[in-house]
């Protein structure tokens, strides 16, 4: 004989993860509108090199922006559904690893954009008024451009990390 069905359901286990929720502080927080900033501009970098033709050191510059790019949405999704617990090893240091991601960024941005401004130099011959040939001057030129940009942006982020964290906050939020 078989026992009746439970007339409620059962309460959830208590390891159980909790649902996903959009935190909305995060969007309205510097380090949110930051790091969109830093998804626009980087996919703007990396966008502009990929549409030229490039060789050489200039793949180091892409790797970097895509890299980052990919690193920095990581981020930004994670922290803005409140996920940053599904990381055992980082949970608690969350903000830390923010800051050593932004300044590690920053960084190769500082590489990156060198490269990108080095190119540029390199084809400022083709910036001549009546040059007909193809030339990747103005794509370089916008490169460098958004790389200085996203530099700074990684930067902006890193300062407001560490401030967070001299403060005692343990959350980027």
């Amino acid at each position: 004989m078989r026992p009746p069905p439970p007339r409620q359901p059962p309460p959830p286990a208590a390891g159980a993860r909790s649902s996903v929720s959009l935190q909305r502080s995060f969007l309205r927080s510097p380090l949110g509108v930051l790091r969109l900033l830093q998804l626009l501009a980087g996919a703007a970098f990396w966008i502009t090199i990929a549409s030229s033709k490039y060789q050489g050191p200039v793949h180091f510059a892409l790797f970097v922006s895509v890299f980052f790019w990919l690193l920095t949405a990581g981020l930004y999704f994670t922290t803005l559904l409140g996920k940053h617990e599904l990381v055992p090893l980082l949970g608690p240091r969350w903000l830390l690893t923010n800051m050593v991601h932004d300044l590690l960024a920053a960084g190769l941005y500082v590489a990156a954009s060198g490269i990108m401004i080095d190119q540029t130099q390199q084809h400022n011959y083709c910036n001549l008024k009546d040059y007909q040939l193809p030339c990747a001057y103005h794509s370089f030129l916008a490169a460098s451009v958004c790389g200085c940009f996203c530099l700074s942006l990684y930067l902006l982020s890193a300062l407001y990390c560490s401030c967070r964290r001299c403060r005692g906050h343990q959350d980027s939020v």
